[in-house]
C-alpha cells in the first residue's frame, strides 16, 4: 500500500517545485480583490510563491502573477501584496 501523495506546486518566482504547504498563494478571489492567502484555503484562482521576498519581486518583474491570475494588478496592490509578504518573512 502506497502512503499519501503530498501536493507539490512550482514558485512563480524561481520555478521551484516545493510542497504546496511551503509556498504563500496569491488569490485572485471570485469579486475580483487580490490578496495574500495564508491558509491557501481561500476560492479563486491563485498562484504560488516561496516565501522569500525576492521570489515575489522576480515574479512581479515577469509579470507572472498577472498571467497566472489572468488579470491586471495595479501598482498599489503589488506594493500591498509585498508589504503582506515581508511581514510573513520569517528572516
Amino acid at each position: 500500500m502506497t502512503g499519501k501523495q503530498i501536493p507539490v506546486r512550482t514558485c512563480a518566482g524561481c520555478g521551484s517545485m516545493k510542497k504546496k504547504s511551503e509556498l504563500i498563494r496569491i488569490v485572485r478571489r471570485p469579486d475580483g480583490e487580490i490578496a495574500v492567502d495564508f491558509s491557501g484555503k481561500m476560492s479563486g484562482r491563485g498562484v504560488y510563491l516561496c516565501a522569500d521576498i525576492s521570489c515575489f519581486l522576480k515574479a512581479k518583474k515577469k509579470k507572472a502573477i498577472s498571467r497566472a491570475l489572468d488579470t491586471a494588478i495595479p501598482d498599489q496592490v503589488y506594493q500591498q501584496l509585498e508589504e503582506s509578504m515581508k511581514e510573513s518573512d520569517p528572516g
